[in-house]
């Protein structure tokens, strides 16, 4: 069990912590395959806000909670009071006293602050503007699966320092990945993280993608167009910074391709990339439904 009550940016959990849900993702994935999984949720509920359309994520913890015995409930805003003015700090009260978990899936991150803050149960960041922590534990895990290890291994970040990037950065530090961030000027991750991170781990910040994916182990893309959408932002982006067979070229011969989806092809990446032998996306996306499985099961009760 961790010693957090929420998991809000990935900077709550230690080097320990994070490699616990990682090694019992793996644990969980073996099980569930071997048919030796065990409901160690029984009985417990998950209630799931989402303020903004998913796939993975929604389906991941609903599915996620039935394998472990337990039940999801999914709230879109609209079938909330929240539609008609409760606030967020009486609606985190109120399902406090039904469920055992509240996950959210929000636009501003103070949001889920409030949810944590005024919730007597875990709160867990499906996603917010600012962070992803889910993602990354599915991403770590999907590391130490193809690569064996994390201690030691470079990460090349390609396009935008967003929610994804900055979860990733303290991901990585957490556990001894470098990374290497290329981004256009004024698209940088959040400072504060970064300072936080270069305590830890080699965080370099760059304007050059070529750079950035040299002798990396692993390269990882998101959209560069997404809730943040403005006239002539993809310029900013492309072609410069997508992930195409030459840019890979530059990582390590064994580097493994990342990318949390949904991906528009042609833009952060193409098709030939993301179809191809070094792709682990695919794992990549049902490692979710494990690392959020462990992250479940190791929030304290």
């Amino acid at each position: 069990m961790i010693k957090t009550k929420d998991l809000l940016t990935l900077g709550e959990l230690d080097k320990k912590q994070v490699i616990q849900i990682v090694d019992l993702a793996l644990k969980l994935k073996k099980d569930l395959k071997k048919g030796t999984a065990k409901p160690l949720l029984k009985n417990k509920t998950l209630a799931m806000i989402f303020q903004k359309p998913s796939t993975r994520t929604r389906v991941s913890f609903e599915t996620g909670m039935f394998q472990l015995g337990g039940h999801a409930i999914h709230l879109s805003s609209q079938d909330l009071q929240l539609s008609r003015g409760e606030t967020i700090d009486d609606t985190a009260k109120t399902l406090s006293r039904y469920v055992d978990f509240i996950m959210a899936r929000v636009y501003d991150h103070s949001t889920i602050e409030s949810l944590a803050k005024n919730a007597t149960v875990p709160v867990i960041n499906g996603l917010s503007n600012s962070f992803h922590p889910c993602q990354i534990l599915a991403d770590l895990m999907t590391i130490k699966e193809k690569k064996g290890k994390l201690d030691g291994l470079k990460l090349a970040w390609i396009g935008d320092g967003n929610n994804v990037c900055n979860s990733m950065l303290y991901g990585c530090a957490k556990v001894g990945i470098s990374v290497s961030v290329a981004v256009p000027r004024g698209f940088e991750p959040n400072p504060q993280v970064v300072k936080e991170c270069k305590s830890l781990v080699d965080i370099d910040l760059t304007q050059d993608p070529q750079k950035a994916a040299k002798d990396a182990d692993v390269v990882v893309t998101d959209t560069f167009v997404s809730i943040h959408d403005s006239p002539g932002r993809l310029r900013k982006f492309y072609p410069k910074y997508q992930v195409n067979s030459a840019l890979m070229a530059k990582a390590k011969k064994s580097a493994i391709f990342m990318h949390c989806l949904p991906a528009k092809r042609g833009q952060e990446v193409t098709s030939s990339v993301i179809d191809g032998s070094q792709s682990v996306v695919w794992d990549e996306a049902e490692n979710r439904l494990h690392s959020q499985k462990a992250l479940l099961a190791s929030l304290p009760l």
